[in-house]
């Protein structure tokens, strides 16, 4: 193997943001197992799986949910877990049931916009 340089030393330092605002650009959510379903007739518009999801996948316009960004959404299930008991309009499902014939279609298509 040939190198040049200084090898290790070029490389930046970690957990260093060279470029702000650059998340969006990074689609993280392709090896979820589980996938979030939003049931709109269910949701009461609390936004708790907004404030609580830690990858801004929740979809708001207007202070109302509006779906979920799958190409950034993990499967956590963190979303569903906060949706208050009485609406339930969060729940969580294999990630291959989704895509198999009768399965639950996604609630926005991937990479539409986002909260943050």
């Amino acid at each position: 193997m040939t190198t040049t340089g200084d090898g290790w030393k070029d490389l930046p330092l970690g957990a260093v943001i060279e470029k702000p605002g650059n998340a969006r650009e990074y689609l993280t959510g392709d090896w979820r197992t589980m996938r979030p379903v939003w049931d709109p007739a269910k949701c009461i518009q609390c936004l708790l799986c907004w404030v609580y999801c830690p990858d801004a996948s929740i979809l708001v316009k207007d202070g109302k949910m509006t779906g979920i960004n799958y190409a950034h959404c993990k499967g956590c299930g963190i979303c569903a877990a906060e949706c208050p008991k009485r609406a339930s309009a969060i729940t969580m499902i294999r990630d291959a049931d989704a895509d198999a014939p009768g399965g639950t279609a996604p609630a926005t298509e991937a990479g539409k916009g986002g909260a943050c």
